[in-house]
């Protein structure tokens, strides 16, 4: 009886951790698909601000721009991308396991890394490595991120480049391809670059005009496109995390089940053989009277 007992508890235990994953799955199941819309929606608006900056590439020198000064890396900075909490896949393993990468590259190239991180999870990461300055530490944005929560990270890495400080930024995030493909990635978003494919592209702003002028059109249009392409990472890695948070979920609730299929076969026959042992002692005494 002891056994039997042991399995329901432990049958019922593993019932009621199929129903929070099952309400995990089903929550970033909803976040999933507004994470994914806003993601899709923005890369559109970040496509035309590569377009309004390689048009003005056209009539200007962009490279005289503080934004756009390329210079010898002897410091370089990663924002870093991840969440608060785990129960993600591999959402935030991955990521930290480019950053690694990455510092160790740079170390070997006499590089200094320093790092920004975004969720608690980098954070915790970024404390524990040697020799990698940790210049700030923000929570993650949540679900409805706004522009005033990466105005902080954006003044932080133009007044450090700007000021020399620091040689190169790179973001690293979770690149949303789709609900079973996620990749981790670098994004370099300074110095700020043009993207020579969009370079190439016929523009329907080709008799335009810029008041009052290029140069001052272009100072706006710098820092923009910058605050585009943080922007972007945080949705791209939102729609990502939800992604993977809803598969990871989604997995445990089935490996859930088959647990409790196991285990409910496992009482079953310990029950079955606690009866025909029952059976058999009755069996045994009525045949002992008999002698």
């Amino acid at each position: 009886m002891a056994g039997t007992i042991a399995l329901k508890r432990r049958i019922s235990s593993v019932k009621n951790t199929r129903q929070i994953t099952k309400a995990m799955e089903l929550v970033s199941a909803s976040k999933m698909r507004k994470a994914q819309e806003n993601a899709k929606r923005s890369r559109e608006y970040r496509f035309l601000a590569y377009s309004l900056l390689a048009r003005l590439n056209t009539l200007t020198e962009v490279k005289r721009h503080p934004l756009f000064d390329v210079r010898k890396v002897k410091t370089k900075l990663y924002i870093v991308i991840t969440s608060n909490s785990g129960l993600a896949g591999a959402y935030n393993s991955n990521i930290l396991k480019l950053l690694n990468q990455s510092i160790i590259k740079d170390k070997s190239e006499d590089i200094k890394p320093i790092l920004i991180t975004v969720g608690n999870k980098g954070a915790q990461f970024a404390r524990r490595l040697i020799g990698v300055e940790l210049m700030a530490v923000y929570p993650a944005f949540g679900d409805n991120p706004t522009a005033n929560d990466i105005r902080p990270i954006l003044n932080t890495i133009l007044d450090e480049y700007k000021s020399k400080r620091i040689d190169d930024i790179d973001v690293l995030y979770t690149q949303f391809i789709s609900n079973l493909n996620q990749k981790a990635s670098s994004l370099d978003i300074l110095p700020a670059e043009v993207d020579e494919s969009v370079i190439n592209i016929t523009y329907k702003y080709s008799f335009s005009s810029f008041e009052p002028d290029p140069e001052t059109v272009i100072n706006e249009t710098a820092e923009r496109l910058i605050e585009v392409q943080i922007w972007q990472c945080i949705l791209e890695s939102l729609a990502s995390e939800h992604s993977m948070r809803m598969l990871a979920m989604k997995n445990a609730s089935d490996n859930a089940g088959d647990i409790i299929d196991d285990l409910t076969l496992e009482f079953n026959t310990a029950r079955q053989a606690g009866i025909t042992q029952e059976l058999a002692e009755i069996s045994g005494g009525v045949e002992a009277l008999k002698d």
